[in-house]
């Protein structure tokens, strides 16, 4: 977890802004001083409960996260009510001021309060519902590329998981498990970020996640958390440590760890290929990811990014398909994660909004585009199981399970 300084000191700015602002309204509205000073104490103690907070060890090997998400969720939800019931008051303070109206305690006031209640509530409500109601998404991929053998093919796709984030409560893991295992997949498959910081977050977990079974087994890759980069670590030894140990707990739980490889998986005399490639980052992430490496561009090659098989990328972060698989290969079909959709969606229908469109183009569902040569590539971005930062996930977005049905489309 990492908050920059300027956004430390603007977090602290606004608080200060906001409690100015609600103290003065008390202050207004009431004749007993203890309402007013009263508000003005707690929010003192606010300011240095979230200097405290941020002041925090975030990054050493010993620290732990899981108390600072929490400490720093739960200071975030009030301040976005208090933020919330600011700017329904400024709006009724200025339709006041433009209608003539004159009433010492005016209605907007009850609405931004009332509004900032509901707030409250849907963000905790986060907490104990919203990111415990796993949902599967159907989605049918066509194509003439795929072999009849493949017919009906299914491929369950988890990303995401963020253990760490459960502690050593393994509950929500184990629904997850049992609900992947009901669809009986041929295939499941993990697009990356199994822990938030380091590997030990997974002991708890290896023996829930052992249970994941599929005809074609699990394959998996890393994604930008699976790598200690979130951690100031005591030697280069240590990093290359943990490491090591997170692949040897994907060995021991029966999944396979395909860092920049590919295999086929075969059905008769046809076969599908599927591609993994470990991270590919964008600022501030490390690439580590090699698409080449793991399938050739050269058309000299018996297998490459262009031939005629029906090809499925695993990769963690979307980016890699928006600026490059989808425009110089042929690559079916890509599967990421990693967006969250920043763990808030609101969706109707078909329509859905999350602030993470204004920092992906791809960020949650199914995307087709034609790459260079005319060929479709398509995208599915699964908004993941797991949470990290804030310990929630707001409205609709709910932990996700996509259940990917492969269709042989005629010519």
């Amino acid at each position: 977890m990492r908050i920059p300084l300027v956004l430390a000191l603007v977090l602290i700015a606004l608080s200060v802004l906001i409690d100015i602002y609600i103290t003065r309204d008390v202050r207004k509205s009431t004749r007993r001083d203890v309402w007013w000073k009263g508000y003005l104490v707690s929010a003192v103690l606010c300011w240095i409960f979230i200097i405290v907070v941020l002041c925090l060890p975030k990054r050493s090997e010993s620290s732990g996260i899981i108390p600072v998400m929490w400490m720093l969720y739960s200071y975030l939800s009030f301040y976005a009510s208090k933020l919330v019931y600011v700017v329904v008051s400024l709006v009724g303070r200025l339709l006041r001021r433009v209608c003539g109206f004159r009433v010492k305690w005016h209605p907007a006031q009850w609405v931004g309060f009332f509004a900032a209640l509901g707030v409250l509530a849907m963000m905790w409500v986060g907490i104990v519902f919203t990111r415990r109601n796993i949902v599967v998404n159907d989605v049918v991929i066509s194509s003439p590329k795929i072999p009849v053998a493949f017919n009906g093919y299914t491929i369950a796709q988890i990303s995401d998981l963020h253990v760490g984030t459960w502690g050593n409560d393994t509950t929500f893991i184990s629904t997850l498990v049992d609900s992947v295992n009901s669809l009986h997949p041929d295939l499941i498959v993990f697009t990356g970020d199994i822990v938030n910081r380091k590997t030990d977050e997974l002991a708890p977990f290896k023996g829930v996640l052992s249970r994941l079974k599929a005809k074609d087994g699990v394959l998996s890759i890393l994604g930008n958390h699976d790598y200690g980069d979130y951690v100031d670590w005591s030697s280069p030894d240590d990093r290359t440590a943990n490491n090591l140990l997170l692949a040897q707990n994907q060995a021991q739980m029966g999944w396979t760890l395909m860092n920049n490889e590919r295999r086929f998986i075969s059905r008769g005399n046809d076969s599908i290929m599927v591609i993994g490639v470990e991270n590919w980052g964008d600022p501030p992430f490390p690439v580590y990811g090699d698409l080449e490496k793991a399938l050739s561009s050269s058309v000299d090659s018996i297998y490459h990014q262009n031939d005629r098989r029906f090809k499925i990328l695993l990769t963690h972060n979307p980016e890699h398909w928006n600026q490059i698989v989808s425009h110089t290969t042929n690559i079916d079909l890509s599967l990421a994660g990693h967006t969250h959709a920043m763990q808030m969606m609101l969706q109707f229908g078909k329509w859905k909004w999350s602030p993470a469109r204004y920092r992906y183009d791809q960020w949650g569902g199914l995307y087709e585009r034609l790459n260079d040569n005319g060929q479709l590539s398509r995208l599915y971005v699964n908004i993941g199981a797991g949470e990290v930062g804030m310990p929630s996930r707001l409205l609709s977005a709910y932990p996700e399970i996509t259940l990917l049905t492969l269709r042989h489309q005629g010519n």
